[in-house]
């Protein structure tokens, strides 16, 4: 179940921050802001909600499916096509990310 929590907390976070920088870089109105700080909050809220006893784990695992997320974000938001340099970073964050998300632990 964490990899959709993942992907429904990037999508918050990336749209909450687009919110901030539509308003400030593109000078759209005030008011995007509103619902950007509740997206952040929800990102935030699906955060804790990965099951893990380590908030580092998540945050790291989590940093690799943004980036991901990020780069989708640019082709279907921003109308930018990621180049093959961008697809293959991506895959290596992906690739870190499934190491620590499905690493063996011991109890």
């Amino acid at each position: 179940m964490s990899i959709p929590i993942f992907i429904a907390a990037a999508i918050c976070e990336i749209a909450g921050c687009f919110a901030f920088w539509a308003w400030w870089r593109l000078e759209k109105s005030p008011l995007w802001l509103a619902p950007g700080v509740v997206s952040l909050i929800l990102f935030a809220w699906l955060l804790t909600l990965v099951d893990t006893q380590a908030a580092g784990r998540a945050y790291a695992t989590y940093g690799g499916i943004y980036i991901a997320a990020s780069l989708a974000w640019l082709w279907l938001a921003e109308g930018v096509r990621p180049d093959r340099w961008d697809v293959a970073g991506a895959a290596v964050c992906i690739a870190g990310a499934s190491i620590i998300l499905f690493a063996p632990r011991g109890a």
